[in-house]
């Protein structure tokens, strides 16, 4: 049996039990139940973690909207450099762990979402792409799945996934992992 661990922000909290759902029998699924929320803090609980997680076959790993999000009006909460810097860090430390790991861009939210613009996603999906796949990170695309069609996929809040949204990037996760094995 593979294991396999979902990492990341309130999005993969939306399709982790679906994921789970897809993989079974086949694989054994952890994710902690707290937000990974920026970055950092998913940095930091590599080390809370680091038992649960040991021996994962595949390790698929989200963060941005937190690190975007700016919501004094006065800039993005992790600056752009420093975002690339602390995804190096985390991908650095799962890479001892696995060679198997893919991360997910940030999916996008409605227009009417005044913290998290589509312009700062795309910057900072563009920077976690550059940085993480010479490290030989697979890209999992959820920006472009939910893209689509963001009425359809991208609930009431703003942020989060509808159940056809979590259904769809459910799919593309299971999807992703079976085909990284």
């Amino acid at each position: 049996m593979k294991k396999v661990t979902l990492l990341g922000d309130s999005i993969r909290i939306n399709y982790q039990a679906r994921v789970r759902e897809l993989l079974t029998p086949d694989h054994e699924v952890f994710y902690y139940e707290d937000n990974g929320r920026w970055a950092q803090y998913t940095l930091r609980s590599l080390f809370e973690y680091s038992a649960q997680i040991a021996g994962s076959d595949v390790i698929h790993w989200n963060n941005g909207h937190w690190d975007l999000c700016d919501i004094f009006g006065d800039g993005n909460f992790t600056p752009e450099k420093q975002y690339a810097e602390t995804l190096k860090r985390v991908a650095d430390r799962l890479l001892t762990i696995t060679p198997k790991v893919i991360f997910a861009t940030t999916t996008p939210v409605r227009p009417e979402n005044v913290y998290n613009s589509d312009a700062a996603i795309r910057r900072y999906n563009e920077l976690a792409v550059t940085t993480l796949t010479p490290m030989g990170i697979e890209i999992n695309d959820l920006y472009g799945t939910v893209a689509r069609d963001i009425p359809r996929y991208i609930c009431d809040d703003l942020i989060h996934l509808t159940p056809e949204g979590i259904e769809l990037c459910a799919a593309q996760v299971a999807g992703a992992i079976r085909a990284k094995q």
